[in-house]
């Protein structure tokens, strides 16, 4: 069964991109949220760290625009950083005008400090920052007349002119087909702009900092529908997760280490100067690949983040959700030190747009973590992708602003075909094949790879996606299902860009091609399905 749905706004996604995005696109029209679990339920609940941005007189714009495309090792769109920079603090002056509680000293925002970052610009509340965050602007959601959200609801498809058997380069996107999972419908959204904001695909991973939802569903839907994807190959992966059987890569932040946080080995020896003169402040990247390292010489399951010098009340008041969740692991952070290994943390490339939001398929947007904007370049500098999100969203609704009088919404599309499905038997498929991919992506194409691993993770990939698809078509559609094939395509995605670099830049380090090629390589990789 088929329902219809009209709206001006469809966003797909309810992390800080799509909400920002919603409340301003519900002061033109009408907006529908959908977001396939419960509305608090995204990568910006989970963001301990804080956003980065110029609130200091002691700071500059030009600082944050230069530690950034430090970052970004030659990748970043230079524009794009200026306009996220120079923008941001506005939107942050405005989060603190509708209720963000952010934490102040003395009457003022208590800045931190974060890894590549040269001045203290990191606005935060206390160490959950996101869900404060997330808080709000859920808060001013649920009070809009004109907002819809609906929870439970999966995005299957964008719908375009290909759902009409019409064969075109100029795409449009009227909207998307949803799983209602819980009533077991289709809902067609119909709309006059559609947002995606549907966040990461760490669970791409088997090791994430990411919640369960990250699976890489928006990129995956645009590269369907004829979206150009960009530098899919720079993962970032967050170099400190506390190490324990039960803690599920639980983020020890970055804020950490700017505190005074050293890493260490499991003898109390430091390493990071080895590899870098900012030692443990030095960017995730090198910092990541340092402890990747590390491990593997010592033989070591995990390093240590040393902060039992640091004053002991001063780390409560700063990390309270840090000290209280390692204390329920039997780990008192004042007095011992932190087992800590990298985990996929951040996808740097996504759904490829312009500096307003715009994708190259017609009326779709994209911003949040989902899209590419070009702010991260070959690595994402710390805490700026809050930031990135609340500044491109809202140059996006002002383009939309301008145009939605001029976009018609009466295009007839089909509804959701599912004949000839049925309910399967073979559920051990579709959890054996999530497991399979994960443990390949970790081997072959995690922190370093190489020609070899990379072509041995396409092989089973490639095979993975032909037996899933075959799944796919022939059974009753179910969320399972569908993260599964969208974390096949993405890790494919991952895999192709990979092969495409040759040569070592930021995130994608490998031992083929150690050294980084200006010459050959200062461009994004693009990818696209036709």
């Amino acid at each position: 069964m088929t329902i219809e749905l009209k709206t001006d706004t469809l966003v797909v996604g309810s992390g800080i991109a799509g909400l920002f995005y919603a409340l301003k696109a519900s002061e033109i029209g009408d907006v529908i949220i959908i977001t396939k679990k419960e509305s608090s339920d995204s990568n910006t609940n989970w963001a301990q760290g804080g956003i980065a941005a110029v609130l200091d007189e002691e700071d500059s714009f030009q600082s944050h625009i230069d530690d950034t495309l430090n970052a970004g090792v030659g990748l970043c769109n230079k524009e794009a950083v200026e306009v996220m920079v120079k923008e941001g603090p506005d939107h942050i002056r405005a989060l603190m005008e509708i209720g963000t509680h952010f934490t102040t000293k003395k009457g003022r925002l208590d800045l931190g400090r974060e890894g590549g970052h040269s001045h203290n610009r990191i606005v935060h509340s206390a160490d959950l920052t996101g869900q404060e965050v997330e808080r709000v602007l859920l808060r001013k959601v649920a009070e809009n007349p004109n907002i819809q959200l609906l929870e439970h609801h999966f995005a299957m498809e964008l719908i375009t002119e290909h759902h009409l058997k019409q064969k075109t380069n100029d795409i449009t996107c009227y909207g998307a087909y949803a799983l209602d999972y819980q009533a077991r419908t289709v809902k067609k959204i119909l709309s006059k702009s559609t947002m995606l904001a549907s966040g990461g695909l760490g669970q791409v991973y088997p090791h994430t900092t990411n919640p369960s939802i990250a699976t890489g569903d928006g990129i995956a839907m645009a590269y369907r529908a004829g979206a150009y994807i960009h530098n899919m190959e720079f993962v970032q992966f967050h170099p400190t997760t506390l190490y324990h059987p039960h803690a599920k890569s639980f983020l020890i932040s970055e804020a950490v280490r700017g505190f005074g946080g050293i890493l260490k080995l499991r003898d109390g020896s430091e390493f990071m100067h080895k590899y870098d003169k900012r030692q443990s402040l030095a960017p995730r990247d090198i910092v990541a690949r340092a402890i990747d390292n590390e491990i593997k010489k010592s033989g070591d399951e995990c390093v240590f983040l040393d902060v039992t010098h640091l004053d002991s009340k001063s780390l409560k008041e700063h990390f309270p959700n840090i000290y209280a969740t390692c204390l329920s692991y039997g780990i008192d952070i004042t007095k011992q030190m932190i087992p800590v290994v990298p985990a996929a943390h951040y996808s740097c490339g996504g759904v490829a747009t312009d500096l307003i939001g715009r994708t190259s398929i017609n009326r779709l947007y994209a911003c949040g973590e989902v899209a590419s904007v070009g702010v991260h370049g070959a690595n994402r500098l710390a805490s700026n992708s809050l930031l990135e999100a609340l500044v491109f969203s809202d140059r996006a609704i002002e383009d939309f602003k301008s145009r939605i009088n001029n976009i018609q919404n009466d295009v007839r599309f089909p509804d959701w075909d599912d004949s000839g499905t049925e309910n399967a038997e073979e559920w051990i498929l579709v959890s054996h094949n999530r497991k399979e991919v994960q443990q390949v992506m970790s081997d072959y194409v995690g922190i370093v790879r190489s020609d070899l691993r990379l072509e041995r993770a396409k092989r089973r990939v490639d095979f993975l996606k032909e037996e899933t698809e075959a799944f796919y078509k022939r059974t009753k559609i179910t969320p399972q299902v569908l993260e599964l094939r969208n974390l096949i395509k993405v890790a494919s995605l991952i895999i192709e860009g990979a092969q495409k670099r040759r040569e070592s830049r930021g995130l994608h380090y490998t031992t083929d091609f150690p050294e980084r090629d200006d010459k050959h390589f200062s461009c994004n990789t693009v990818l696209r399905s036709f």
